[in-house]
């Protein structure tokens, strides 16, 4: 019997880079293509279109990027930071195989007791899990109001209550993710709509996973920030939503959560 671990790197106790995505990271590098790479791994395409936006959105720099043109035709490729990333956690990977070797060597589980302390991360469900920096906290009688910079260079207002912020202990400054469902990311093609939501952010629609009923549209609001939403098939076909096509996120305040 023998002492074994995986290696996984977590942001805001949410799981970051898992064995399984650095294959999939590895593949990309590879092979220049997320199909190609999925097929590697291997895992679906839109699972890991999903884990590459969840890298993204949470690495205070992009990843991975998709690159177009060129005698190839353009493809997807690894940013010198997710290159870096990369590195790093193979020399990370190496440590940890050294220090489970000299585990082992110092355990006798067969004759001893082994009491293992594992520590337990919670996986949200929510869709959307995007990091940014505090810039502003506003405070009212009840709730506040915490402004987040993106790296979009988005600004998102997140309305959360005074309470939660001190048990948070939030501060401008502070490396924050922002999470909110899927379903509550309302989609629109005028731009130039007028509502009284907080939160608008205009992009482009990076890819659409489409379902017999509902389906998935992927929006690109730059610079790795992407934010998902789940609407109707039809709604998709009403409003023409493509690869490429320029819309706008609408997003309440109140439906965004704050994780540190």
């Amino acid at each position: 019997m023998e002492i074994s671990s995986n290696l996984t790197l977590e942001i805001f106790n949410q799981p970051f880079l898992l064995e399984k995505r650095i294959d999939l990271l590895m593949a990309i590098q590879k092979t220049g293509s997320i199909s190609k790479a999925a097929k590697v791994v291997p895992m679906s395409y839109k699972a890991a279109w999903e884990a590459v936006e969840a890298m993204n959105n949470l690495s205070v720099s992009p990843i991975v990027q998709r690159e177009t043109g060129g005698v190839g035709g353009g493809g997807t490729t690894l940013t010198t930071y997710g290159e870096n990333l990369l590195n790093t956690y193979h020399l990370l990977k190496e440590e940890q195989k050294k220090f489970l070797e000299n585990l082992n060597r110092m355990t006798d589980i067969n004759t001893g007791t082994l009491k293992a302390i594992r520590r337990l991360s919670m996986q949200l469900s929510a869709r959307n899990q995007i990091s940014g920096i505090v810039e502003l906290i506003e405070y009212g009688k009840v709730n506040a109001e915490v402004f987040i910079k993106l790296k979009s260079g988005y600004t998102l207002v997140s309305v959360i209550t005074n309470t939660a912020v001190k048990n948070l202990d939030l501060k401008p400054k502070d490396e924050v993710v922002a999470i909110f469902k899927s379903s509550n990311v309302l989609l629109t093609t005028d731009i130039t709509l007028n509502i009284s939501a907080r939160n608008k952010f205009q992009g482009v629609v990076d890819n659409v996973f489409q379902g017999e009923i509902n389906s998935e549209v992927i929006m690109d609001i730059g610079n790795g920030d992407k934010i998902a939403s789940i609407i109707t098939t039809n709604s998709v076909n009403n409003l023409g939503l493509k690869t490429g096509t320029n819309l706008s996120a609408i997003i309440k305040a109140s439906d965004i959560m704050i994780g540190k």
